[in-house]
């Protein structure tokens, strides 16, 4: 019997004249893969960048989720708010339910047993599957180069079983498996695993690139970009928990941006025809990361030395970039040069009268 050629989609780069700017793009697919319906908290930040990803990747798209709160919000009941094909799997076993998916479409295409083009296959997980429990499945897809794009939504915890550390979480985030203290008044006193930048070094053949929903036409770029490699990718997207995080809810794609502009959520890709970074991606301001922090209640208990901390990190991260610091960051990064939060300070106060 012949074997048929596997006939791939190729998908159109969006016009983005102004890569930091909000604004409406006439050129986005019209078709809504991720309706409304869903039971996620107003302003989660997972399922606007769901929308995103879905109406990047158009109709002919497999999604795949795996546990977590997405998967959980997103299929209660029967009720779910996918207009294309969805399956479950567990969470650890995120990449080898995608691979099998990808290698499964692939075979019967060449056997004449599925008349159509290779569909899109992606899969969603958290970052309690990608980076923890389901990291060694994910590894093994991309080692074994399987057509599909792997995506990590990352709002560095376990949002699904009630705000746990992961090894997402950010120094100094206040979860309920970290939280601060009078012996550990930081709380999370260890920094986020960099795993974007894991994945690109142990995989260097696959498209690999960070993004953030605060940026959605170069987030949506970057899924078709990772669709149109042939191969395996992975994408990292930051994703702001209103539950976790605890901000007020309209803030989301703020902090989508915020988190990009101080220096702490790197943007980059990785090309894996050159193996080098592409650190091209500027934000129009570089801010201090105290304005980031300062939105959020899993921060009001940090010090002033807590904050200088953060700001180191977030120097170098923009050194690692390349990025020429300016003097208002390098003098961030003084403890002398910053103030406790709120909560901190009325803390302390409280404890000078007892």
């Amino acid at each position: 019997m012949p074997v048929i050629e596997v006939q791939r989609q190729t998908l159109p780069i969006l016009g983005n004249p102004n890569q930091g700017a909000r604004f409406y793009n006439p050129d986005l697919p019209a078709s809504e893969p991720f309706v409304p319906g869903h039971r996620t908290c107003a302003g989660c930040g997972p399922s606007i960048q769901y929308r995103m990803t879905s109406k990047a990747s158009g109709d002919n798209t497999i999604l795949v989720g795996p546990t977590g709160c997405m998967y959980v919000a997103n299929s209660s009941y029967l009720c779910t708010p996918y207009n294309v094909p969805w399956a479950h799997t567990q969470i650890g076993s995120a990449g080898s339910f995608t691979a099998g998916v990808a290698a499964a479409y692939e075979a019967m295409i060449r056997k004449g047993k599925y008349k159509g083009t290779f569909p899109n296959v992606i899969c969603e997980a958290g970052d309690g599957s990608a980076s923890d429990i389901g990291l060694a499945s994910i590894s093994g897809a991309l080692y074994r180069n399987h057509d599909c794009l792997i995506i990590c939504y990352d709002n560095e915890q376990y949002a699904n079983t009630g705000i746990q550390a992961s090894s997402r979480t950010p120094y100094g985030g206040m979860t309920t498996f970290s939280p601060p203290g009078p012996k550990v008044p930081e709380a999370k006193t260890l920094y986020p695993k960099d795993l974007a930048r894991m994945m690109a070094a142990g995989h260097p053949h696959c498209y690999v690139a960070t993004a953030s929903v605060g940026y959605p036409i170069d987030l949506m770029n970057k899924v078709r970009k990772g669709l149109n490699h042939r191969g395996a990718a992975y994408l990292m997207i930051y994703t702001p928990c209103q539950k976790g995080f605890v901000y007020e809810t309209p803030r989301s794609i703020d902090l989508g941006r915020l988190v990009v502009e101080c220096g702490l959520y790197p943007m980059w890709e990785w090309n894996p025809e050159k193996r080098e970074y592409d650190y091209s991606f500027r934000p129009q301001t570089m801010r201090p990361v105290s304005e980031y922090l300062k939105l959020q209640g899993r921060f009001g208990h940090l010090h002033a030395e807590h904050i200088a901390n953060l700001q180191k990190f977030a120097n170098q991260q923009w050194q690692m970039m390349g990025v020429q610091l300016p003097e208002a960051l390098i003098k961030a990064a003084d403890p002398k040069n910053q103030v406790n939060m709120a909560a901190a300070a009325e803390a302390e106060a409280v404890a000078q009268t007892l």
